[in-house]
């Protein structure tokens, strides 16, 4: 079986956030390239605004559900990590985490949080 790194899920996101700012600021530095062509400079400075500003909304939504993870212990690491949904990974060393007692034991799988796997998987 292959190596698998697990990630946490509020990182995850985080990290697609700032991807998103630099992406953004990638397709303005295109549109001052192309400066002559001044639609074409309006055109890329317009998407690359608007990356950065859904980049703000996705902070800000991962903000409010960062309040309502619940915080825990790693039982390895033993530092605080926050845990979304029935499986998630600790935020510093990525060990596979779950509060559901009938996961502990089971291999590690982030089908868990669907709702599909939770209405059928029990």
């Amino acid at each position: 079986m292959a190596d698998l790194t697990y990630k946490s899920k509020i990182n995850h996101i985080r990290t697609f956030a700032l991807s998103l700012i630099f992406i953004g600021m990638g397709i303005m530095y295109v549109g001052l390239l192309v400066k002559n062509v001044e639609w074409l400079m309006l055109i890329f400075m317009i998407i690359g605004m608007l990356a950065i500003v859904f980049s703000t909304v996705v902070y800000f939504w991962i903000g409010m559900l960062s309040t309502k993870a619940v915080p825990i212990i790693c039982p390895t690491c033993e530092k605080q990590t926050k845990m979304l949904g029935r499986v998630d990974a600790c935020m510093h060393c990525k060990q596979p985490l779950t509060l559901d007692k009938d996961l502990e034991g089971k291999e590690f799988d982030e089908k868990y949080n669907s709702k599909k796997q939770n209405d059928h998987g029990k």
